[in-house]
């Protein structure tokens, strides 16, 4: 009988040892640092021809080292989208970490197997911003939410950029441009104007192919290592 009642007791010790043992602990998610949002201008005023020199200088940008290495340290998650006239934003490419150097050689890639031929007609900046905006909610949580945003020229149809720009700001969001001045010579001051917005958002321009890959990748380094609070506004034209 004594030994039965000894038995129970370390039974009921056993049980109690387990009901308040610590849970194991779980192996925390890497959390995403920066969400960008790359979104092209698709618009009628590019040709077949500046579309393709978009995408090509894209994946040159994300094929050189310095940018790589900024992406992986800010633990970046990126999409790539076009868009031209209202509602017209397409997603090319879906959220991606790049949590390593070599991630963004893999993003780079598939913007080269890209299909081609995505045709547009008016150029809505100000719809893009908004519906740039709605994919954050799908995919693209980070503790910093950026816009990138190229364009070749102004808004023509849809909601005013800016009050557009002003709409997402509101909740944190950073919109960044880079304007093509193949068309438009003022175009970077309608940027700095209409377009960006946030803490350290700013505007980069460009000319052709070469400048425009140097450009984006001096845009994608700086939003990956600076912080907003010691990014003022600026205007950094590319000659």
């Amino acid at each position: 009988m004594l030994r039965a009642v000894i038995v129970v007791m370390v039974l009921l010790l056993t049980l109690c040892g387990e009901a308040t043992a610590a849970p194991p602990e779980k192996t925390p998610e890497k959390k995403a640092g920066v969400a960008l949002v790359l979104a092209l201008d698709g618009s009628a005023s590019i040709t077949t021809g500046d579309l393709e020199f978009q995408l090509q200088g894209h994946a040159a940008a994300f094929r050189d080292p310095a940018v790589a290495d900024a992406l992986a340290s800010a633990g970046t998650r990126v999409t790539l989208a076009a868009y031209s006239g209202p509602n017209s934003l397409r997603v090319l490419i879906p959220w991606t970490a790049l949590d390593k150097p070599e991630d963004a050689g893999r993003f780079a890639d598939r913007i080269d197997a890209l299909p081609r031929g995505f045709q547009g007609d008016s150029t809505a900046i100000g719809s893009a911003i908004l519906e740039a905006a709605k994919l954050f909610d799908h995919g693209g949580k980070a503790a910093r939410q950026v816009i990138d945003l190229v364009s070749n020229g102004f808004s023509n149809s849809g909601i005013d950029p800016a009050d557009a720009r002003d709409r997402v700001t509101k909740r944190g969001i950073i919109v960044n441009g880079l304007a093509i001045l193949d068309e438009f010579p003022w175009l970077e001051e309608y940027f700095d104007e209409s377009v960006i917005g946030g803490p350290g958002s700013f505007v980069k321009s460009a000319m052709d192919k070469d400048s425009f890959v140097a450009a984006l990748r001096q845009k994608l380094i700086l939003e990956m290592v600076a912080l907003p609070d010691h990014m003022p506004n600026q205007s950094a034209a590319t000659p």
